[in-house]
């Protein structure tokens, strides 16, 4: 017998695991932490749903934190099996996870400082050396190639085209099969290749990020170049809370052709996030997954100036336009980027530029929704400045490029599961592809346990 358990990414765009158990071996696909309302956040303190010490294994669809972030956590409470992952997932989840230990730390350590925390003391979920002490357990292998887990279990990745290193899980056991989509990414992509076409499965677990929106037509390079000429005209900062995997490389390449072209001045050019150095010098490593030639790479990482210290950081805080700042993280949740914020949001000059989904509950999403004060840090930040989004520079494929890659399908899945999206999204996703498509669909719920039906019983 087959289940699958929805412990994440259920009602909502974050928290990814889903727990697969066949004749009483236990799987887990993503490991992610919940990010966005307090209380999804406070799902990553609550026990695990089962004990960590019986899950046999656990596989990534990409690095991003919301489907890798757990991780320490779970290898901290007793899980030694082994990680499977694409090779660049790995490596950036060399740099992604210690990252993501020390900002916990770091914003423990902060809160106590400042003594805003309701918990004395305020600890980290975990820590830089936890997330380092569980990268020992990756086994990166290669795209396409079929991996035996054992009594008939075998696994293979395809390439989703998200980010670097992102795939399609394809899990299948004698009597059935799965596909989990993770993150999709998009056929046109300014950056990385196109998604794998699947042609069957037995069972889809599929993302439905934008699955009630469509994507801006208009080019993007047009759309970016007027935000930050507009913000230059009245000596504004354009400040950019980017994902540092992914879309802060698709930013610096804009920038680049955007000044190679001179549809921009020379404006000078910040990139304050450490490891996003760090990611765009993997993308020389791993040329066959993205559309850019090695020269692209080198202009891509000599986009902007490296902001490497926190004093340097500081320092820009106390600078003036026209400048560009992108910063960590994406949805302006934690790090360098919060403390831009609270410089540069009070003045009517500057421009807060998101460029991808803001997940409710996220400082982004209170911007992009109008906020006129945030909080951050304890204190109460006035918001003066301009708030832009750039949605058609997303990684994720819209509502129609999901139902144009499940077309691509020759036969129908038995069963699809709608996740990672909010309620709307997931309910117009599951609506089109009842209607369009005729397949049967369902949004589970939390910890919701499905039994799989097996070729050949029933």
């Amino acid at each position: 017998m087959t289940t699958i358990q929805f412990l994440g990414a259920t009602g909502t765009v974050t928290g990814s695991k889903y727990l697969i158990e066949h004749d009483s071996r236990r799987i887990l696909v993503d490991c992610g932490l919940f990010q966005g309302y307090k209380p999804l956040r406070l799902k990553n303190w609550a026990p695990f749903p089962c004990d960590p010490s019986t899950i046999e294994c656990v596989i990534l669809t990409h690095a991003h934190i919301d489907h890798s972030g757990y991780l320490p956590l779970l290898a901290k409470n007793g899980f030694s099996g082994m990680v499977y992952c694409s090779e660049a997932t790995r490596d950036l989840c060399e740099i992604l996870l210690p990252d993501s230990g020390h900002l916990q730390e770091e914003e423990a350590n902060y809160a106590n400082h400042r003594g805003f925390s309701k918990h004395k003391p305020a600890l980290p979920l975990y820590t830089r050396e936890d997330a380092e002490r569980c990268l020992s357990l990756f086994r990166p292998i290669e795209f396409e190639r079929e991996v035996q887990l054992g009594n008939g279990f075998t696994l293979r990745l395809l390439p989703s085209g998200h980010i670097l290193g992102s795939a399609f899980v394809a899990l299948n056991t004698p009597r059935t099969s799965l596909l989990f989509s993770g993150d999709l990414g998009r056929p046109h992509d300014l950056v990385m290749a196109a998604p794998s076409r699947i042609e069957k499965v037995d069972y889809l677990v599929v993302e439905s990020t934008y699955g009630n929106r469509r994507h801006d037509a208009a080019d993007p390079l047009v759309v970016l170049a007027e935000i930050i000429n507009k913000t230059a005209s009245r000596g504004g900062v354009v400040l950019i809370p980017t994902f540092a995997v992914g879309r802060a490389q698709t930013l610096m390449y804009c920038i680049h052709l955007l000044k190679a072209r001179k549809a921009i001045p020379d404006y000078p050019v910040y990139l304050n996030s450490p490891m996003a150095v760090d990611a765009t010098r993997i993308f020389h490593q791993h040329h066959g997954e993205h559309r850019l030639t090695p020269a692209q790479c080198d202009a891509l990482c000599g986009a902007a100036r490296i902001v490497n210290s926190v004093e340097e950081s500081q320092q820009l805080n106390r600078s003036h336009g026209p400048m560009i700042i992108l910063a960590a993280s994406g949805m302006a949740t934690g790090g360098r980027v919060t403390h831009h914020l609270k410089a540069f949001a009070p003045d009517p000059r500057n421009t807060i530029l998101f460029t991808g989904f803001q997940a409710g509950g996220t400082r982004g999403a209170s911007l992009m929704n109008g906020a006129e004060v945030i909080k951050i840090h304890g204190e109460y930040i006035p918001v003066r400045a301009e708030v832009r989004m750039l949605e058609n520079l997303s990684a994720h494929a819209d509502a129609d490029e999901i139902i144009g890659w499940l077309k691509g399908f020759t036969q129908p899945p038995r069963h699809t599961f709608i996740t990672h999206g909010e309620p709307d999204a997931a309910d117009a996703l599951r609506h089109r592809i009842e209607e369009e498509l005729r397949w049967p669909c369902v949004i589970p719920e939390y910890l919701e346990r499905v039994t799989l039906e097996e070729r050949g019983i029933g």
